[in-house]
């Protein structure tokens, strides 16, 4: 397979020939279609993130076809078009997660390759109304804003909520989910234009920081 390496900090990635996973048992592999760029990669390269080890393969978000099933995994999930849900290890307390909690891309292998051996757990249906570029941009943003929201802030209908650089993909995503949810959303942003585009979405009010007085 073809894979995305970081080898050095502060230095280009390299693409590398590796050999192609072998699924185990209660493991699959997916054939991945689409993988997307977050700020955590770039910190990752830079050496801003903690438990760097490298080599490392970059990348949380992906989809893609599960293209092999290991033994104990039910074999007609192979074929199936899957979102790769990039948290592992989370534990039993939804609010905080355990010592084993880790992220795709850092530690471990992530989706900047041609396939990546993961199990079924990890794995979520293709939602019906996204192609595979779509959806592989929706769950490190998405999910950090939804736990952001709900899990920690416990927003509620009616309530207000400030949204501080917006703009960005998790804020991007606060709006939008805060909307839905019926509160009453202001942003902050350093440009005109992103705070626009959050007043388009809905939001009530936006604020440049850029500004003084």
């Amino acid at each position: 397979m073809k894979a995305l390496v970081l080898e050095e900090l502060k230095r280009p990635l390299r693409l590398e020939e590796r050999a192609d996973p072998v699924a185990g048992p209660g493991e699959v592999v997916v054939t991945l279609q689409a993988a997307s760029l977050n700020r955590r990669d770039y910190w990752i390269t830079q050496g801003l993130y903690p438990r760097i080890r490298v080599p490392v393969v970059l990348g949380s978000d992906g989809a893609g076809v599960v293209s092999a099933a290991g033994e104990g995994v039910d074999d007609e999930l192979v074929g199936s078009e899957v979102l790769i849900h990039p948290a592992k290890n989370w534990g039993d307390d939804p609010g905080a997660q355990g010592e084993d909690f880790e992220v795709l891309g850092m530690p471990a292998d992530g989706t900047f390759a041609t396939h990546l051996l993961t199990t079924p757990s990890q794995l979520h249906p293709l939602p019906g109304h996204l192609n595979m570029f779509e959806a592989a941009t929706l769950p490190i943003a998405g999910l950090t804003a939804w736990r952001a929201l709900f899990t920690q802030g416990q927003l509620q209908e009616g309530q207000r909520v400030l949204i501080t650089g917006s703009g960005g993909g998790v804020a991007l995503f606060c709006v939008q989910f805060a909307i839905a949810a019926g509160a009453e959303v202001f942003v902050t942003s350093s440009s005109e234009e992103k705070i626009k585009g959050a007043l388009d979405l809905g939001a009530s009010a936006g604020i440049s920081y850029r500004e003084k007085g």
